[in-house]
């Protein structure tokens, strides 16, 4: 981990010469920040610790393995918070409240998560909710909402999606977010469909000492190399990894596993390390 990159600047500015790029910063686990001139956008930002206090003593205490990046009440500009689903690492009650002390942003849910959005401190004025197959654009940025399975696909009683991806269109790119997802039924011919150019996928795999205790699984690192073929999407970032012991992948057997691989083109983010992502596009892989 890259803890001499902390804290990060909370105005997330762009590195000198990147300032109509845009940039991303992993947020550790499934969180990302992504800037485009002045809109500022994150996904599924996870910067507090409640999970440590709720699993306490448990079989698997969700211990911080890092830092948070930044403290989420000193976060300005923010436009935009993306969370895929309901788990609060994804949907986190000890950010979503901060995250409103210097900006004013719009949070976007799955709709069946609505009701616990609110609970977690979203004002019903600020908060969207989507389902699958939605979409709405806010400034120049364009965010559509696709299934996930996290391992299946769950609806709601109204046959509402709990668990989403999103497709987000932004300076000309346009990244897929899966959120918590493993391979469904569909879900290439989609999200081919779509013509993604960056997919942020979550590799800490799944098993079923983890899901007997609780704990869904994702992609294994394969799958997402799959997924990233089979659907023609040109590069890949891998995530979910290093924040908790026990779902966690390592980053340099993700390193070695990847080598010689140039289909897609992969990157492995450090955390709180900017890159641009039309690098990722040409021949950038680290």
């Amino acid at each position: 981990m890259a803890d001499a990159a902390l804290p990060l600047d909370p105005a997330f500015p762009p590195p000198p010469g990147w300032d109509h790029d845009v940039v991303a910063w992993w947020l550790g686990q499934a969180g990302f920040a992504l800037r485009y001139r002045d809109e500022l956008v994150f996904i599924d930002p996870y910067l507090s610790d409640v999970l440590a206090d709720k699993y306490r003593g448990q079989i698997f205490p969700h211990t911080r393995q890092h830092p948070s990046p930044v403290n989420p009440s000193d976060v300005t500009g923010l436009d935009l918070v993306l969370c895929t689903h309901g788990h609060t690492d994804h949907m986190d009650l000890g950010s979503i409240p901060y995250l409103q002390t210097s900006s004013d942003p719009l949070f976007v849910v799955p709709r069946s998560e609505a009701v616990k959005g609110i609970s977690r401190g979203i004002p019903a004025s600020r908060l969207l909710g989507l389902d699958a197959g939605e979409y709405f654009g806010a400034g120049s940025i364009t965010v559509t909402a696709v299934p996930a399975a996290h391992e299946q696909i769950s609806l709601d009683p109204h046959g509402q999606h709990l668990f989403l991806g999103y497709v987000i269109d932004i300076g000309g790119v346009r990244l897929y977010h899966s959120g918590d997802c493993a391979p469904y039924a569909g879900q290439e011919e989609l999200i081919r469909s779509l013509d993604v150019d960056i997919a942020l996928l979550p590799v800490n795999g799944r098993d079923a000492h983890r899901a007997g205790h609780g704990v869904p699984g994702n992609f294994e690192l394969d799958e997402a190399v799959a997924l990233c073929r089979a659907a023609a999407i040109p590069a890949l970032v891998c995530h979910h990894w290093g924040l908790f012991e026990f779902n966690s992948a390592d980053p340099d057997d993700l390193r070695h596993r990847l080598a010689g691989v140039d289909d897609p083109r992969w990157h492995i983010p450090a955390l709180g390390e900017p890159f641009r992502l039309k690098d990722l596009l040409t021949d950038v892989t680290a």
